[in-house]
């Protein structure tokens, strides 16, 4: 890999391996983006026979099945992780897939890929992956989520340490997602937003949501040296409601993508548009 490395890779394995055994208290907040993902296959008459799940944690592979896909393999970072999707699961770093070209006609990425440091190269990956006329659905944490929490944290070391370390992942803006796809050479790409609603009555269980679903710092630059103390206490106060509760939206890119085939439709070069502009507008009113 080339580039900058800014996530501890090792470090996301073993939040992932520890997180394995605590999946099952997020699993709402999991099938909630997989179900908004998902139905994205209801938009298509395509008939999928072969799908790689790509850190799934135990909520794509069996609906993927439930779907009526027979053949499902998933794959993760941690082999723990890897072991709670049932079925064939592969131990497989998504900056180096083990798969070979064509080997899938459906690839799903849940909330898996925001701690790879060359995205763009992942997502060429999975495109080779694909057969033509392939489909790829990724779900991918953007801004503004935990911006919040970042701003809180960072705020609150500065005023106890005289200075702040990172500590919440960097993530990009929804309007990168579908230039990611398109650099990656996916054809129609397609990038929207969701946003979830996430709502604690105690502070502190935000922090154990991050913990259960491994999403806990794994940035290369983080201190390695133990945090002051009362920053997390301070910090959460800071985003407390007046009502002690705490809401943290979740806001989340929709990215849909096709592995190139020639009968795909293509789109209209300038000039090649046989209905003008005026007449369309006048049927929509």
């Amino acid at each position: 890999m080339t580039g900058p490395v800014i996530f501890d890779r090792r470090a996301v394995r073993r939040h992932r391996d520890r997180a394995a055994l605590l999946a099952g208290d997020v699993a709402p907040i999991l099938e909630d983006v997989a179900e908004r993902l998902l139905d994205r296959l209801d938009d298509t008459t395509y008939r999928f026979s072969a799908a790689l799940d790509i850190g799934g944690r135990g909520v794509v592979a069996p609906r993927l099945r439930a779907r009526g896909i027979d053949f499902v393999v998933s794959c993760d970072l941690s082999p723990r992780m890897a072991g709670v999707n049932g079925g064939m699961a592969v131990c497989a770093d998504e900056e180096w897939l083990p798969f070979g070209p064509g080997a899938f006609d459906l690839v799903v990425a849940n909330l898996s890929l925001h701690w790879v440091n060359d995205l763009p190269g992942a997502l060429a990956q999975i495109r080779h992956a694909l057969r033509p006329d392939g489909l790829f659905l990724a779900s991918l944490p953007v801004l503004p989520s935990l911006s919040a929490l970042r701003h809180a944290l960072t705020e609150a070391e500065c005023q106890l340490a005289g200075g702040a370390a990172p500590r919440v992942s960097p993530l990009p803006d929804l309007r990168d997602c579908a230039a990611l796809l398109q650099r990656a050479g996916f054809a129609l790409p397609v990038a929207d937003a969701e946003t979830v609603a996430l709502a604690y009555r105690a502070p502190f269980g935000l922090l154990r949501d991050l913990r259960a679903a491994g999403e806990t710092n794994a940035l290369m630059l983080r201190s390695r040296q133990a945090a002051p103390a009362g920053l997390f206490p301070a910090a959460l106060a800071a985003m407390m409601q007046e009502d002690g509760g705490l809401s943290v939206p979740l806001r989340v890119a929709i990215m849909t993508g096709w592995s190139p085939d020639a009968g795909q439709p293509k789109p209209l070069r300038p000039g090649q548009f046989t209905t003008p502009l005026e007449d369309a507008l006048k049927n929509i009113e």
